[in-house]
């Protein structure tokens, strides 16, 4: 057996048991995890050793001298209704007492915002006030009957992951830690002499795994330690007074808190971003990541790799844009929860190595008398695997309390035969880029800042409103395209661009960030769109992609997905095309019905569209031609193994590709092929829980039957 490529968790309790463990399944790197210490025992293994490290919390000696530098959150009440003319509204009802406290130590003035809901002004300061022993803003002339919102900053008396981490393991009596906020100016300058005084006692040390740095994402909960808001990617746990004047200076006009609360929606990912957000995005960004080169910097002073945990306090870190390659980090890892979550850091360029924590962690809302760890353990293996081939990452590695593990045998086991599997299948694709049939393009709001990250709550968590669109992301993880995320901005700038790819494909619902909204009435975009397909571009619709009603349209694009949405507005006019073409090529491997998920109602066909698929008269699959090229539409496609076919020949038809289809290729849509042109290998896997066979086809065209067992992966030579 070969070693190496593996990381396991330790804590004082189990030195024996690490010691096996590293030998068993061949690990070369020990790690620490929240609530455990390393052993001292376990200094002189010759293991690589992380040390996780939070720069935000854990001293809260230092959070309770300095009390003006903990660490701030917009906060916005729910809406309320004046009745009378003094209209008072509690801020805390409903959140967690121990996790915030109401900040009135700077001007609540200029920093909170009492809005009319009704009609969206600001209320004048002057009009309201605070009440600090009732907990109450008095709001006096209110209008009758208008409603009434109070956004205000919060210190965050709890750090949301450390309290998550007490409520799921049941900590008794433990000490909440108190966030600070490390870009403050005594903060900063202490944390960077923190920082040396922890290296200075950690020689045993090799990498530091920052987790991460300095602002958590959106996490918020209710009066009963539930989970009342979560945006994983939200920007509203990152701001102070201090910080917000910066940006004002560097923007040049005044901050409102209604640029973060955004009507209470509070900017998440479907949100079609202001520009304001926008703005303070990308001075955070650039921000976050001067202060993080210095730490990391220092790090590199002392000899030791920097690694930055893809979670937690990973606000402004953002991996995909330009400021990231400047802070010289060695490592990211990150939480392995699908394909796509996996394509979130494989994807990372100007680091090292990247590093997949795989699951389940080793907590005990798994590891219990009755838990299944194994059934969680393959699943979330043998889903990753998909995108490993695709994008590989150099490591692998778990969390959490390895005595929890140690008692599921059959695990223990089975984890073995997954680190033996990734060094095989690392040392077969390393250093090339696999055999890709198309280039493709998802076109949104964000673009290549949330690459992987479209419709993702975080850890392969999805909505039931958008599992259907979630389902094209994690298609796209495992299959053979060269895949990007543009935004419209970048049409804006360069509308060459779109010329770099085969297809195009925009998925959502209408006016989110994911399918753009007003976008598509922008000019410049729609007719760069327009004249990619004519020319023999493919264009991919999904739910209501270019949606806005305008100009006597819903779906902007309708001459190209050759369908449109019934909003009411055209009852009147009669619908003819009805008949299904089943036989089409998009569906030919797909047999009895297709899962669309949630799909969408009320869509219907234009002429000269043919239908593949409708339910009830309404289309939930349809195709058209454009000048030289083509339109798909998809209602909703949840990831399967079969929708992911549905979905690569739907690729394929779009770009007029319909004979390339095999090449590298399983007639069996549950196992998929996978070639490394450059090192002259492939493989092909079985992604199921029961043996396979198939008709492989090689590059060439040639093929030959293969039976495989359960989760199977083979390897060739081409």
């Amino acid at each position: 057996m070969k070693k190496g490529r593996v990381t396991i968790p330790t804590n004082l309790d189990v030195v024996p048991q690490t010691l096996e463990i590293l030998d068993e399944w061949g690990a070369d790197a020990i790690r620490d995890c929240d609530g455990t210490e390393f052993p001292k025992e376990l200094k002189d293994t010759g293991s690589k050793i992380y040390a996780t490290y939070y720069t935000t919390r854990k001293d809260n000696e230092w959070a309770k001298a300095h009390p003006e530098e903990i660490q701030q959150m917009y906060i916005m009440t729910s809406f309320h209704t004046a009745t009378v003319d003094k209209l008072e509204i509690h801020l805390m009802d409903h959140l967690y007492p121990d996790m915030l406290a109401v900040n009135t130590r700077d001007d609540i003035y200029r920093w909170w915002e009492v809005i009319d809901r009704t009609t969206g002004e600001p209320v004048s300061t002057e009009l309201w006030s605070y009440d600090e022993e009732t907990g109450n803003v008095v709001i006096r002339s209110a209008k009758l009957f208008h409603e009434y919102t109070v956004s205000f900053l919060a210190y965050i008396m709890w750090d949301p992951v450390h309290m998550y981490n007490a409520v799921v393991n049941d900590w008794k009596d433990v000490e909440p830690q108190i966030t600070f906020d490390v870009r403050q100016p005594k903060t900063r300058a202490y944390s960077l002499e923190r920082l040396r005084r922890f290296l200075d006692t950690h020689e045993y040390v090799d990498v530091v795994r920052f987790t991460t740095f300095f602002h958590q994402f959106t996490l918020i909960f209710d009066e009963l330690a539930r989970e009342k808001y979560v945006d994983w990617f939200g920007y509203s746990a990152s701001v102070s007074p201090y910080i917000l004047e910066q940006f004002e200076k560097e923007v040049g006009y005044p901050f409102r808190a209604e640029y973060i609360i955004d009507q209470g929606y509070m900017n998440n990912t479907y949100r079609i971003p202001s520009k304001e957000f926008k703005d303070f995005q990308a001075f955070q960004r650039r921000e976050v990541a001067k202060l993080a080169k210095e730490m990391v910097d220092i790090v590199h002073e002392y000899g030791k790799e920097a690694m930055m945990f893809m979670g937690d306090h990973w606000i402004g870190m953002e991996p995909f844009m330009d400021e990231f390659a400047s802070i010289g980090l060695d490592a990211v890892v990150g939480s392995v929860g699908n394909g796509a979550t996996l394509r979130l850091f494989s994807d990372i360029k100007n680091v090292k190595y990247t590093e997949g924590r795989f699951l389940p962690y080793f907590f005990p809302d798994t590891f219990h008398e009755g838990g299944n760890p194994v059934k969680e353990a393959k699943v979330n293996w043998v889903t990753a695997r998909r995108a490993i081939l695709r994008s590989p990452i150099q490591r692998i590695g778990y969390g959490g309390y390895l005595k929890l593990a140690l008692e599921f045998p059959d695990f223990v086991q089975y984890i073995k035969e997954v680190c033996e599997e990734f060094r095989t299948l690392y040392d077969n694709i390393q250093g090339t880029t696999p055999y890709c049939v198309k280039r493709v393009a998802v076109l949104n709001c964000w673009g290549k800042m949330r690459s992987w990250g479209n419709h993702m709550v975080h850890h392969a968590i999805y909505y039931k409103q958008n599992y259907s669109y979630f389902g094209i992301i994690e298609a796209l993880s495992g299959a053979p395209f060269d895949v990007s995320f543009i935004s419209f901005d970048d049409i804006r700038e360069n509308r060459e661009l779109l010329k770099n790819f085969d297809v195009i494909i925009n998925v959502g619902d209408a006016d989110t960030a994911q399918t753009g909204g007003e976008n598509w009435i922008d000019e410049t975009v729609i007719t760069a769109v327009r004249e990619f397909v004519y020319n023999g571009g493919g264009f991919i619709g999904v739910g209501e992609p270019a949606a806005h009603q305008w100009q006597g349209k819903f779906f902007q694009l309708d001459d190209i997905l050759g369908v449109e949405e019934e909003h009411g507005f055209n009852l009147n006019t009669d619908k003819y095309n009805w008949e299904e073409h089943r036989d089409h090529f998009i569906l030919q491997d797909a047999e009895g019905e297709v899962d669309f998920g949630e799909g969408k109602k009320n869509i219907y066909a234009l002429p000269e569209t043919e239908i593949l698929i409708q339910k009830e008269q309404e289309v939930q699959m349809a195709v058209k031609k454009f000048g030289k090229g083509r339109g798909v539409y998809i209602s909703g496609l949840p990831y399967s193994f079969k929708n992911s076919r549905i979905f690569y020949r739907a690729v394929l038809w779009s770009a007029s590709a319909e004979e390339e289809l095999h090449c590298w290729y399983s007639s069996n849509y549950n196992v998929e092929v996978h070639a490394y042109v450059k090192n002259g290998k492939y493989c092909v896997v079985n992604n199921t829980y029961e043996p396979q066979d198939t008709t492989v086809y090689r590059g060439d065209g040639s093929s030959f039957q293969l039976h495989l067992e359960t989760n199977e992966i083979k390897w060739y030579q081409i």
